[in-house]
């Protein structure tokens, strides 16, 4: 029943982007430069969770680094590597954070109003854990030009 809730809701995603009208050529690249791929969660958790029970299923307890309005963030500490979970009270607040993210690259797991910053490989493993996509975001900085040799 959730999977079919989440395949409609994307099916819908390209018409309502289609539809914002008004939007400049920059925002409209960022959306471009963005891909994403899906997964069914394992643990059948429904987002929008809070920063604590994303970190318990994925075997931590995060030390909570911001407590606002806007978004809660914690990060998760373990010896090989440590990562992020952000929470937004509203889809809103996490599309902004994502567009702001862009101008950096990388890549991201991100569900209902929650967002995972790690490394590609840690987010393959939590992605059957936690739903949501894994979204490549495209940096806005110089790249490597071929040599003229």
């Amino acid at each position: 029943m959730r999977g079919a809730a989440l395949v409609g809701g994307l099916a819908l995603l390209p018409l309502a982007t289609a539809c914002s009208g008004g939007e400049d050529e920059a925002a409209a690249e960022r959306k471009r430069a963005t891909t994403a791929v899906t997964a069914a969660p394992q643990a059948g958790v429904v987002a929008p969770a809070k920063v604590e029970v994303i970190a318990n299923l994925t075997g931590c307890k995060p030390k909570i680094r911001i407590d606002a309005e806007e978004l809660r963030q914690g990060l998760c500490h373990t010896k090989k590597v440590d990562y992020l979970i952000t929470t937004f009270p509203e889809e809103s607040y996490k599309e902004t954070w994502l567009e702001s993210a862009a101008m950096y690259g990388g890549k991201y797991l991100v569900g209902s109003r929650w967002i995972v910053s790690a490394q590609p490989e840690l987010l393959e493993k939590f992605r059957p854990r936690l739903g949501g996509t894994i979204r490549q975001l495209q940096g806005m900085g110089p790249t490597a030009a071929p040599s003229a040799s």
